[in-house]
């Protein structure tokens, strides 16, 4: 196996979680619906909220790398939803289903030996897929252990 395949093998196991991280299906799978827009003591944002961030984020940079005509929200207030913003169970699962596309559409890209990882991207010099795929992964990890927390503190998990 070649040092090409090796670290897409690597990359996509990093963007799908498991090993040292947890991974996002794990982190949602059985919230409870009706806790979505409840704040955890001490924490300014709800579960919702929080998905939604990474949705943002995630589609951000997704569409960085595939759009030179992207233009990303205005940090840090466009990567957030409002925080008095609430969903419904549709925009819960909207958030779920379109942080889950983007996430299959990175890994695609990652698995495709026709993606050049090393290659800058033209509309950005120094600005590599794998240096957007390592942020994604980093911040994914960051955000799915910190929900895991807010499940902790909210005593969502289940037994």
């Amino acid at each position: 196996m070649n040092s090409d395949t090796i670290l897409r093998q690597q990359l996509l196991k990093l963007l799908q979680g498991g090993n040292a991280h947890l991974g996002f299906d794990q982190a949602v799978d059985d919230f409870p619906r009706d806790r979505i827009n409840q704040r955890p003591p001490n924490v300014s944002y709800t579960p919702w909220h929080l998905l939604e961030h990474m949705r943002i984020a995630q589609s951000d940079i997704l569409e960085f790398i595939r759009d030179p005509e992207h233009v990303s929200p205005q940090w840090p207030a466009g990567y957030w939803p409002a925080q008095d913003a609430q969903t419904d169970l549709e925009g819960w699962e909207k958030t779920i289903t379109a942080f889950r596309d983007d996430l299959r559409d990175l890994q695609r890209m990652v698995g495709d030996p026709e993606t050049d990882l090393l290659a800058d991207l033209p509309h950005a010099p120094g600005y590599t897929i794998l240096r957007e795929v390592l942020i994604v992964a980093d911040h994914n990890a960051y955000h799915i252990g910190e929900f895991a927390i807010l499940r902790q503190v909210m005593r969502t998990w289940s037994t």
